[in-house]
């Protein structure tokens, strides 16, 4: 597994590619629930999220263990820490995983996770996320990004660091680094994308014990 540990701002982040099999095989997942009706009611956690999307559906543990996405987000997270800190980790507690679906005028508002460490990843993208309503050539357009945000704007430090979803992309996270999707402007296409909250090893996690 190749896992790019960068450090842009405060909190180091991690970049992994969702093998191209356990991707198609979350989409399909997140299809058939599209289709089921009484499942899609019973796996619905729009409830317990902020977001303001179409949809939020839990990844069924037994899913996520079966089609290799637990394996996926436990070795992932161990390279992770293993990059940052030169740690082994023994322990991986998965709280949840879910699926977020979002179109056109829909938002996640700022916000953070529980557990140690967090993620989210790209399942479909749209081909076109749109544009600035006024001419500006030298703005970068955040609709539909992924924007992470720590700290506040000082000399040599932005206090945001906007990653452009691409399929398959994954980006790990501690889970109190705050984060946020903007709305984008593309009306027939959907955002798909894939989160996860876990524990690791207490003594890893708590620098301060």
């Amino acid at each position: 597994m190749e896992v790019y540990v960068s450090k842009p701002f405060g909190p180091g982040i991690a970049k992994v590619k969702i093998p191209e099999k356990i991707l198609n095989q979350l989409n399909d997942y997140v299809e058939k629930i599209i289709l089921d009706k009484e499942k899609k009611n019973k796996l619905d956690h729009g409830n317990n999220l902020v977001g303001d999307v179409t949809q939020e559906l839990l990844i069924e543990k037994n899913i996520a263990k079966e089609i290799g996405w637990l394996d996926f987000l436990g070795q992932a997270t161990y390279h992770y820490i293993l990059s940052h800190t030169q740690k082994k980790i023994k322990e991986f507690n998965l709280i949840g995983t879910w699926v977020v679906r979002q179109f056109q005028n829909e938002y996640n508002p700022i916000h953070w996770h529980g557990g140690h460490i967090s993620g989210a990843g790209f399942l479909k993208v749209p081909s076109s996320f749109g544009d600035h309503l006024q001419d500006k050539p030298n703005k970068f357009y955040q609709g539909g990004n992924l924007s992470l945000v720590h700290g506040s704007k000082m000399f040599l430090s932005d206090p945001v660091f906007n990653i452009l979803p691409e399929v398959g992309d994954f980006v790990l996270f501690p889970n109190y680094l705050m984060h946020t999707v903007y709305p984008f402007k593309n009306s027939k296409e959907e955002r798909r994308s894939v989160s996860f909250n876990a524990f690791i090893d207490k003594d890893i996690y708590d620098v301060y014990s």
